[in-house]
């Protein structure tokens, strides 16, 4: 069972919410995506510690809905986005690195964009902000946002669900396919029918040609919802970006690769500059 044990709780906007903190250093904020059973402590548990250790102060927070936070009453990626911040301000760093899996990159660039407090940002896998591409591209992330909603919680639906994740399928144990499915059961699946009804994002493509913080784009060339072909449409988009594709690797590159994912995040955020 996912333990609780390293984590703690903030009152924000009125959300009892949950949230890991580890090391010390440069704050780095891990934001989550939001795929079933999606929390702090799955999506990043191979790299809260390694990146603390890398000489960071580690913040990864569940967003409303999700993990072990209260379910908001507004169930919007915009509510999502407004609830970030207010964690950023609950916290009280004067500045802030960010990483974003999937529509957590979407979050991360919408703070990057609108926040000073963003030093370095990134983006991880995320369809919500890259380009569409090509029809084949747009039809692949068509049929992996209709797998996501028809979701029903069941083990068996979990291991498929993670199965699609994840590149190497040896990292589908039965510990993370049930932790996951906890996660994806109870007050978060009433959430996740919530969102099915919620209002749109708000796009954002334009405006990436007016991020002015450093970013880093990170990839699997073998994503089975977000086309590699959209990385090169993201990393044309933002100034001053660095593209890093890997190989053998799905949607979670913090699973897939964590080691090199680690060093490289590690690196980018480290390297002089880096706010």
């Amino acid at each position: 069972m996912v333990t609780v044990k390293k984590g703690e709780y903030l009152e924000v906007d009125g959300l009892r919410t949950f949230y890991i903190k580890a090391g010390s250093g440069h704050p780095l904020l891990l934001i989550h995506g939001a795929s079933p059973g999606a929390s702090s402590l799955i999506n990043w548990k191979l790299n809260i510690e390694p990146l603390a250790a890398a000489g960071f102060t580690v913040y990864a927070f569940d967003q409303p809905g999700f993990g072990y936070t209260d379910n908001p009453k507004d169930h919007s990626l915009e509510y999502r986005v407004t609830h970030a911040k207010s964690f950023m301000n609950a916290i009280q760093r004067p500045r802030f690195h960010l990483i974003g899996n999937s529509v957590g990159a979407y979050i991360a660039a919408r703070i990057a964009l609108e926040d000073q407090r963003t030093a370095r940002l990134v983006l991880v896998s995320s369809s919500t902000i890259a380009p569409q591409g090509s029809a084949e591209s747009e039809a692949l992330a068509k049929k992996h946002s209709e797998e996501l909603r028809e979701y029903s919680p069941g083990i068996d639906n979990m291991r498929s669900l993670t199965m699609g994740t994840l590149f190497n399928e040896g990292l589908v144990t039965d510990e993370l396919v049930r932790e996951r499915y906890e996660m994806s059961i109870g007050k978060n699946y009433g959430a996740l029918l919530a969102r099915r009804n919620a209002a749109a994002a708000k796009p954002i493509q334009e405006e990436l040609q007016h991020m002015k913080c450093k970013t880093l784009i990170l990839w699997g060339n073998n994503d089975r919802g977000a086309a590699v072909e959209r990385a090169f449409l993201l990393f044309r988009s933002i100034p001053n970006a660095e593209l890093h594709i890997f190989d053998r690797c799905a949607h979670w590159v913090q699973w897939d690769q964590a080691l090199r994912f680690n060093r490289i995040v590690a690196d980018f955020l480290g390297s002089p500059a880096g706010g």
